[in-house]
């Protein structure tokens, strides 16, 4: 009886690891499409003063799965926000003023580059330019940001499928005198003045200048250009039956926080919390979609140091009008969301984004 008993207990260990190896092999949940919305400049502090003056929750709250990551660059432990989107989008750490290539001006490949090597389509939108750091991370080569002319050059290089944005300046008026709207023309781009003019119906590449330079702050007259850009975006990719790539960036967050201009980081927020709400809803509905939140650093040194949920009032502090080194949180929703919870480096956002979609180096 002692030895029956000893080989049911082996059968029953043996029956045990099997399933547990057979489960441990089953792959994560796959994403189809990913809509990663980046709120330039945005830490928790931002988050929670416009959770904090809002009367309805924000989109925010309707995420489960939240993390934070760590935004030092390769060479400073305060990033710039063209090294930070750089780790976003390629997984590696360069140094302050690069634009996806490393500290010797070597191109690093992004996952936009990948999603388009993949068949997937692309797309870009922001409420600065569009040639900007943190959008043009995704999509241009150049050793310093501020190098707008040959970050344009780059998008001619990139078969993106859309982009919304500020920034016609440097296509259409440029020093060495090209004309780069023709270029667009010539690579087959339907080239619009505005979004209102932007028709979701009909099949095409899309280049979209929303303004000469940069799109107004909310406050001053942008009314919903970020939300409905985000939902037009989102209508267009959604047409590839192999899924899209989408970044959204809520630039202005930032450019309150170097104002150290509390109403201005509030409405940024806001007005990208809206945006938020069209990538969920989508989600929701499409059930193949992994949407992330997150920022490219910190701006200001924002300190709530008192407030009346009552009233909807809140008192602040910055503690500089400049970037900060603390950690950012990231938001998940959709398939794969779980692996976006814990404390990583800014670089696994761009790995967890390479195993959601299945795609390889």
């Amino acid at each position: 009886m002692k030895k029956l008993g000893l080989i049911v207990l082996a059968f029953i260990v043996l029956i045990s690891c099997n399933g547990t190896e057979t489960f441990n092999k089953q792959e994560a949940p796959r994403a189809k499409n990913i809509i990663l919305l980046i709120g330039d400049g945005m830490g928790v502090a931002q988050v929670y003063a416009a959770m904090s003056v809002s009367e309805e929750p924000l989109n925010f709250e309707r995420f489960k799965h939240i993390g934070f990551h760590k935004t030092y660059s390769a060479d400073d432990y305060i990033t710039d926000s063209g090294a930070g989107g750089t780790a976003l989008s390629t997984g590696i750490k360069t140094c302050n003023q690069c634009i996806a290539v490393d500290s010797l001006g070597n191109p690093l490949k992004t996952i936009l580059e990948y999603a388009e090597e993949n068949q997937l389509a692309t797309g870009l939108v922001s409420t600065s330019s569009i040639l900007h750091a943190t959008p043009a991370s995704f999509i241009a080569h150049e050793l310093d940001r501020s190098n707008y002319e040959n970050i344009a050059m780059d998008f001619l290089d990139v078969d993106i499928d859309l982009f919304i944005g500020g920034g016609k300046k440097q296509f259409a008026d440029r020093k060495d005198q090209l004309n780069l709207i023709d270029s667009l023309h010539h690579n087959k781009y339907i080239v619009v003045d505005s979004l209102e003019n932007l028709n979701t119906e009909i099949e095409g590449k899309f280049a979209v200048f929303t303004a000469y330079e940069h799109n107004p702050e909310i406050s001053n007259g942008r009314g919903d250009m970020l939300p409905n850009s985000t939902e037009k975006a989102i209508k267009i990719l959604d047409k590839n039956e192999n899924g899209f790539f989408l970044m959204v960036e809520g630039s202005q967050i930032d450019w309150g926080g170097h104002d150290m201009d509390i109403d201005y980081v509030i409405s940024e927020t806001l007005d990208f919390d809206k945006a938020i709400a069209k990538a969920l809803d989508f989600a929701e509905k499409d059930g193949e979609t992994l949407v992330i939140v997150t920022a490219d650093h910190e701006t200001g040194g924002l300190s709530l140091i008192d407030g009346d949920l009552n009233s909807k009032t809140i008192q602040v502090n910055f503690s500089t009008d400049d970037h900060t080194a603390v950690m950012v949180p990231v938001f998940a929703f959709g398939p794969g969301a779980e692996e976006f919870a814990g404390i990583y480096q800014n670089t696994d956002v761009f790995e967890k984004m390479m195993k959601a979609l299945g795609f390889e180096k």
